[in-house]
């Protein structure tokens, strides 16, 4: 089964056979092996069904992106392709609004329905930055929040702010097995392989005409030079 670009991937299953289903969302300006990499590693370390990949159309926490939202999500559909673990939601892309997760773990509720566990699947420094989204606690509500981090550098409430500090302490779990026992409100930790890969590293070498190759997946890389993206105007 490929990856596909829609929201009705996802099968509706007896709550008892339910594994929990990843949500990882981002620019993914471009989508590359770190990325891809790390929704693998979730599905093994958390005990997952799948991972949807959800681009964000319209990110709120930074600029606009240099390629359009329908690019990106042609890039991630492509990256996905083959890996029968991994799904794609267009709903994003396809808004007119901001793309802000609160909304987007609601919609999905609305969809799947309140018992399916959902894990959200963040970075250590995203998570650290946790408290600034919209409507953060909802979120919290919503969904379990997975959070990976490099080995040996585990996620310490020491190094959060005090009101997300205090959430982590309350919430995080040690045994991931417990993300299938209730549909949200746990925090799980998890260390995933690091690779020394970033978007930026990735347009700053196209932007300059130099070969990003061995960084990304080689359709990503020909979709890029084919639309001629990431160039200097």
């Amino acid at each position: 089964m490929s990856a596909t670009a829609t929201s009705s991937a996802f099968p509706k299953l007896p709550d008892e056979l339910a594994l929990p289903l990843g949500l990882f969302g981002g620019t993914f300006d471009p989508v590359h092996f770190g990325h891809l990499r790390l929704a693998e590693e979730a599905i093994v370390h958390l005990g997952l069904g799948k991972v949807c990949w959800m681009p964000a159309g319209q990110p709120p926490h930074r600029g606009t992106p240099q390629v359009t939202a329908a690019q990106r999500l042609a890039m991630v559909s492509l990256a996905t392709a083959g890996n029968a673990g991994f799904v794609v939601d267009a709903s994003e892309v396809e808004a007119a609004a901001p793309s802000f997760t609160v909304h987007t773990l609601e919609r999905l509720r609305r969809e799947l329905g309140e018992r399916l566990p959902l894990v959200l699947l963040v970075g250590a420094d995203a998570f650290a930055g946790l408290s600034t989204w919209h409507r953060w606690r909802d979120i919290l509500a919503l969904a379990h929040v997975a959070v990976s981090h490099r080995p040996g550098f585990p996620v310490e409430a020491a190094s959060l702010p005090p009101e997300l500090a205090a959430e982590f302490a309350g919430r995080r779990i040690d045994d991931v097995h417990a993300l299938r026992l209730s549909a949200a409100g746990c925090i799980a930790t998890f260390a995933m392989t690091q690779l020394a890969i970033s978007a930026t590293q990735i347009r700053k070498l196209l932007a300059n005409g130099l070969s990003p190759r061995y960084l990304l997946p080689d359709d990503v890389l020909d979709y890029i030079q084919t639309h001629s993206l990431y160039r200097n105007p």
